[in-house]
Formats: C-alpha cells, sequence, structure tokens
C-alpha cells in the first residue's frame, strides 16, 4: 500500500498492547489501537472511524486484497507495537521462547529463537523467529503475516542508536521469504526508518 513519505510520530506503551500514529489520513488525525479496537480521531477527539474486533476483518484476505483505512491502522499499530517493544515483549506474561538453529548471514552466525505469542497479543503470527548477532543485537526478525493470507517474511534491521540507555534498530526492511527461508531481495514489502526516539 502506497505511503507518502511525510514523517509521522508513533507512540507505543511498553507494558501493553497500545499504540497510536499521528498524523493518519489527515493532518489533524491520529490512531488509537489495542488488539480488540482500532480507531480513528481528530485531534479534538471526535471519531472518524472504528472497528471492534478489528482482526476478524482480515478473514479471506490473500496478498491482493485492498485495505480500508482501519485495516492500515490495525497493522500498523500491531506492528510497530511489536517492533519497539522487541525484545522486552518475550518477557511478557503467556510468551514461550526457544532456542532454534542459528541463521548464517555472510560470514556471521547468527542465534535464534522462537517466540510463540499469547492470543491476546495481537501480531504477525503466533510463532516468529528472532535472530541475534555476535554483539546480541537483533539482526533478523521472521514470521508469517497472517493478515495478508500468510506470506513468509524476513525483515532485516540495523543502523542502531542508543535511546535512553536502550539500543534499538533504526532500519527495518522486510522482505518475502523462499522457501529456504531466504529473503527474496526485488520483493520489498516494508521499509522503516526511525528517528529522534524516547523513552518515557
Amino acid at each position: 500500500m502506497p505511503q507518502d513519505p511525510a514523517p509521522r510520530e508513533m507512540t507505543v506503551l511498553l507494558h501493553e498492547e497500545h499504540a497510536s500514529v499521528r498524523p493518519f489520513g489527515a493532518p489533524d488525525q491520529k490512531t488509537d489501537f489495542t488488539p480488540g479496537c482500532v480507531s480513528i480521531y481528530k485531534l479534538d477527539g471526535r471519531v472518524v472511524a472504528e472497528r471492534e474486533d478489528p482482526r476478524s476483518s482480515f478473514s479471506g484476505h490473500t496478498l491482493e486484497t485492498p485495505w480500508d483505512a482501519l485495516d492500515r491502522a490495525y497493522f500498523n499499530g500491531y506492528a510497530l507495537w511489536t517492533y519497539l517493544t522487541t525484545p522486552f515483549l518475550l518477557a511478557m506474561p503467556g510468551f514461550t521462547v526457544t532456542e532454534i538453529e542459528p541463521w548464517r548471514e555472510g560470514d556471521e552466525l547468527w542465534r535464534g529463537l522462537r517466540a510463540t505469542f499469547p492470543p491476546e497479543i495481537a501480531s504477525h503470527s503466533t510463532h516468529q523467529d528472532f535472530y541475534f548477532g555476535p554483539d546480541r543485537l537483533l539482526r533478523r526478525h521472521d514470521y508469517h503475516v497472517d493478515v495478508a493470507g500468510g506470506f513468509a517474511a524476513a525483515q532485516y534491521v540495523y543502523d542502531c542508536v542508543e535511546a535512553d540507555g536502550i539500543v534499538l534498530p533504526t532500519k527495518r526492511r522486510a522482505y518475502r521469504r523462499d522457501a529456504d527461508g531466504h529473503p527474496i531481495l526485488d520483493e520489498v514489502m516494508v521499509s522503516i526508518d526511525l528517528s529522534d526516539i524516547h523513552f518515557g
């Protein structure tokens, strides 16, 4: 889905799945996301659109299914919440994490963790894999995008910065993943650049 390059402000809560982005759809609008409800608001508080149980609206979707504004707000909310709270979310109640085979990328071997997400957490898929470099920083995040037909994705993260004592990547590029787990580099599905990051 095309998006203009104007910068946006994303806010996520660290201890519960709640997120908001502004502007969204218009300069005076923002989103409000939780797993059970997604909304678009005017900055003065008026509701533009709202959907309870937003995950159910993706039933039967494929990669080619068009999204409406609330679909996009839901995806944006859960995806950015997941990205910006990784790896801390893995310590939340209901998550289980096991070590998996490492991934070799060039001359590096990245240790792998497979996380099983609890049903009350909205995210790409129930099972997601996280790969960490020799410095123990996240390098890659693998998942299936269930809201878009379940296609396999490999997201590479890089250009880490320190924000309020926390080191996190500022660039994320998600590609479709082939049957052997390799990224299909000419199929960029998501491109995210982060800046001006703060923990409050």
